[in-house]
């Protein structure tokens, strides 16, 4: 059964978190590869957005491979998000994405992120503001609500439903809670059954057996994966087989690990430059290659190189050890 956002159809229940840091363009067109239905941005500014920063703009950019992408915009002006969301319908983005879901302090204490489920209101006028703007599908992340003693995710969902939403994520846990604790997804039931959108389940997936206890657990039409593809993108097809069929898929080959290892390496190299695009590929080859025989000296060792030349090098060099075992 597919998941109707809008006018678009998403074939697979499968789809990437904004992560900020993390879901760029490099990302996100892996994730795509490897069956994610739907691929989001990192969570961008709206303030930023406007004044054309080149940073932020980067962060927006999208290409024919991840179709359909969404921009995820943040803020707390309806004015201000609003035209953020136009410029993104302009760029090319497929949908738009309202972030009331972020926890960190620096945007909660900007009145942004998850600080807008404590105002109602306010949030009630960003959602209006940016549907109008826009002719593309918006759809809303968001918490459970602010902490225990205001859980008020099913009241916002069906405000934005009533608003013109078309479709919500809920990640399972408190905005105080951080990403401490389980998330709740029984909880997300509740707003399942307030709304007639779609709601998609976030939070604490890690195995494929996570994703179909979220669904079962919150009655959810799709699941939201974030740090559980860190290091293993093909995770993300792990998940949609096991959801399709209840057949478990081995994780591949270190032979092929290692093929996408360097197209992501390569890819961040073209997207960022050479000082950037290292600087990025370090947390990535660190998710990569954890577990891995000598990975930790060999982290150390990388996490120094500052020439991309030479950064390849290494890791062909931690690599090729590990394809002789496995060809032996």
């Amino acid at each position: 059964m597919t998941i109707k956002i809008g006018s678009i159809e998403l074939e697979e229940k499968v789809i990437l978190a904004p992560m900020s840091g993390v879901s760029d363009m490099p990302y996100r067109r892996l994730a795509k590869r490897n069956g994610a239905a739907l691929v989001i941005s990192e969570m961008i500014a709206s303030q930023a957005m406007i004044y054309a920063n080149k940073k932020t703009i980067k962060m927006a950019s999208n290409c024919a491979e991840e179709f359909p992408m969404a921009v995820q915009l943040a803020g707390c002006d309806p004015e201000l998000m609003a035209k953020a969301a136009k410029l993104n319908e302009d760029r090319g983005a497929a949908i738009i994405d309202i972030n009331m879901g972020c926890p960190v302090k620096k945007v909660t204490k900007g009145h942004a992120g998850s600080a807008l489920m404590k105002n109602e209101r306010l949030a009630g006028q960003i959602i209006e503001s940016v549907v109008n703007a826009v002719k593309l599908p918006v759809t809303l992340k968001m918490r459970t609500g602010w902490d225990e003693n205001s859980r008020n995710a099913p009241k916002i969902a069906k405000i934005a439903e009533d608003l013109g939403v078309q479709m919500l994520t809920v990640h399972g846990r408190t905005r105080n809670q951080l990403y401490h604790g389980k998330a709740d997804w029984g909880f997300i039931r509740n707003v399942k059954n307030v709304v007639s959108i779609p709601v998609i389940g976030n939070g604490d997936v890690v195995k494929v057996d996570d994703a179909s206890d979220l669904l079962e657990q919150s009655g959810a039409d799709g699941v939201m994966i974030g740090r559980g593809t860190y290091g293993r993108p093909w995770f993300i097809g792990q998940v949609n087989q096991f959801l399709k069929t209840g057949k478990r898929i081995e994780d591949p080959k270190i032979s092929i690990q290692y093929e996408i290892v360097k197209e992501h390496y390569k890819d961040l190299i073209s997207h960022y430059g050479c000082d950037r695009g290292l600087r990025v590929a370090r947390k990535h080859i660190a998710w990569y290659t954890k577990g891995l025989s000598g990975s930790a000296g060999f982290r150390d060792i990388f996490n120094r190189i500052t020439n991309i030349k030479e950064a390849k090098i290494a890791l062909d060099n931690f690599y090729l050890p590990l394809l002789e075992l496995e060809a032996a």
